[in-house]
């Protein structure tokens, strides 16, 4: 039997609690192969992100196939790829599956992580912070 499963990689901060705690929880479908890459090891996927300027500090990435999508995007795509398998990923898929909600609750949610790393003296990733202007 061929192997249909999707794979996808989820670029996240690996030393903020919270996206911790979300990619711990987060259950994808079965369809789904769901890598993990902490944003702050050296990867190729990250090299892509910020050759595309993406600023990392200022949303996580997912990309499937070709694609990345930022920020809320990138949640909503979670959210779609995601199960109701338990209370938090219900509640992530209730929040995210609509496009609209996810632009109005992700500034939420980064504005509260951003707190977070301030108060637990994190600093930022700074992907962008040696990139020449084009």
């Amino acid at each position: 039997m061929a192997n249909n499963r999707k794979e996808a990689w989820l670029v996240y901060d690996g030393e903020c609690p919270v996206c911790r705690n979300y990619v711990h929880f987060f259950r994808a479908k079965e369809s789904i192969t769901l890598h993990l890459v902490d944003a702050r090891k050296e990867s190729d996927i990250m090299n892509e992100i910020t050759k595309s300027q993406l600023n990392i500090d200022e949303g996580m990435v997912l990309k499937i196939d070709d694609a990345l999508y930022y920020g809320s995007d990138a949640m909503h795509a979670l959210a779609l790829l995601g199960t109701e398998s338990d209370i938090l990923n219900k509640i992530n898929y209730r929040l995210f599956r609509s496009q609209a909600v996810s632009r109005i609750m992700y500034p939420i949610g980064k504005a509260f992580r951003n707190i977070l790393l301030k108060i637990l003296r994190i600093p930022k990733i700074n992907n962008l912070k040696n990139q020449e202007k084009p």
